[in-house]
């Protein structure tokens, strides 16, 4: 399966886990308490030399915020026709900056990191008897897994139906991607269950 992170020494890769998250948390937080431009343009481009540091190449740094950025020009865009400029500039500068910290922090901690510091931080509600903190790492590490996985998927059946000489629409790509990811779901869950990885509550 492929992976989001990124081989490299830099100063995201040295901090630990629980720092990042906890530094991605609060950096949210205070986005959305500000409004203020100027804060905001200098939060996009601080995180966008973190970004830059982790060392991948220019084009394929972009094409890891393609679709996320796609997105966030959606909502500007609405916001733009509805609002004044300087208030739909708002929330652009602020999705930006928190998406580009987020692929930072995705891609300067492996998947093992995540699964150990979600688990250790669930840890505490087992004693409420309602979750299992196994269970809540095990699932971020299926989800974490799967996404590129199931971009990875997509392409490769959209390739395929150009090789074809059919027409690529999402109607013709979504039912065997649906059927190929339940098909892995299901080996994955039968594989977990037959080894006994999760713990049932009684």
């Amino acid at each position: 399966m492929q992976s989001l992170y990124v081989e490299g020494n830099s100063v995201m890769h040295r901090l630990s886990p629980r720092v990042k998250l906890l530094s991605l948390t609060i950096f949210g937080v205070v986005l959305f308490i500000s409004g203020n431009l100027i804060l905001l343009s200098i939060a996009v481009l601080l995180t966008a030399v973190l970004y830059r540091m982790i060392g991948l190449p220019f084009a394929d740094g972009l094409r890891r915020l393609r679709p996320v950025f796609l997105t966030i020009a959606v909502v500007a865009l609405f916001n733009l026709i509805f609002n004044p400029w300087q208030e739909a500039l708002v929330p652009l500068l602020r999705l930006t900056a928190l998406m580009l910290l987020a692929a930072t922090v995705t891609a300067t901690t492996s998947i093992t990191e995540f699964i150990d510091e979600v688990t250790a931080l669930a840890r505490p509600l087992e004693r409420t008897g309602w979750v299992q903190a196994d269970d809540i790492g095990l699932a971020l590490g299926l989800v974490l897994r799967f996404v590129p996985e199931i971009v990875g998927r997509y392409q490769a059946i959209r390739e395929a139906h150009k090789a074809r000489g059919l027409k690529v629409r999402p109607t013709t790509l979504l039912a065997p991607l649906i059927i190929l990811t339940l098909k892995d779901a299901d080996n994955i869950a039968a594989a977990i269950d037959a080894r006994g990885i999760r713990r049932h509550v009684s």
